[in-house]
């Protein structure tokens, strides 16, 4: 696997005529497009209008390109003005999480295929690792606390993103969660009444899957933390 690019020194930046902020604002919209599967330095020059060996007087591969346009959208999570209560930071910073990734329905994959260090994600580290631990936690289940918060909405999202890129509309939603309730309800009765497959509210279900995550973190800790 190539060396991050957050792993090495770089060097004194070259003398500019595109500039690394452009490279990863086009690579941003390129892979909004067409996803990490169709994403190429080829097209990215292309977008650019530019040469594709060009690139890579400001980035020394497409992992490098990759890294820093994933950095660049978890920048858009916008960091709390206040520290407040851990709860309600966390699914303010979650909640924001899953805009993101549905926004760059590409994020998702990427984050667990790469170390997280850029500056924006080492950012969101601190804030959850600080709040968690200022209510209790460390060690092991401080570890695990994230690791379980950040898996949650990592497959939330990707699951939400791929139902909609091949159902497409809500209608479309509706109409096949109405046929599979009654094919339960012929079928599986029980079972029917105890999946609620006709409940379209991803907003809710997100909500509510959170707050059952957080719940067992808040056990965990310190009585009075």
């Amino acid at each position: 696997m190539p060396e991050s690019i957050w792993l090495r020194d770089e060097g004194p930046p070259r003398k500019p005529r595109l500039s690394r902020e452009r490279i990863v604002e086009a690579a941003v919209a390129l892979l909004d497009a067409e996803g990490a599967a169709g994403f190429s330095m080829r097209g990215l020059a292309a977008r650019l209008r530019a040469g594709t060996m060009s690139l890579y007087e400001y980035v020394q591969s497409k992992e490098d390109v990759l890294d820093l346009a994933l950095d660049e959208v978890i920048g858009e999570i916008g960091e709390p003005s206040e520290p407040g209560p851990w709860r309600a930071l966390l699914i303010g910073q979650l909640t924001q999480s899953r805009a993101v990734m549905r926004r760059h329905p590409w994020v998702a994959a990427l984050t667990a295929t790469r170390p997280l260090l850029g500056p924006n994600a080492l950012a969101r580290s601190r804030l959850f690792y600080s709040a968690l631990a200022r209510a209790g936690l460390s060690g092991p289940e401080l570890t695990a606390a994230v690791g379980t918060l950040t898996s949650y909405v990592n497959g939330f999202v990707a699951a939400e993103n791929t139902w909609w890129a091949t159902v497409r509309t809500r209608a479309a939603d509706a109409e096949l969660r109405a046929r599979v309730a009654d094919h339960l309800s012929d079928h599986e009765s029980e079972l029917a009444d105890q999946a609620q497959v006709d409940n379209g509210d991803f907003d809710g279900q997100f909500r509510l899957g959170l707050d059952l995550i957080l719940d067992g973190i808040a056990a965990r800790m310190r009585p009075g933390a």
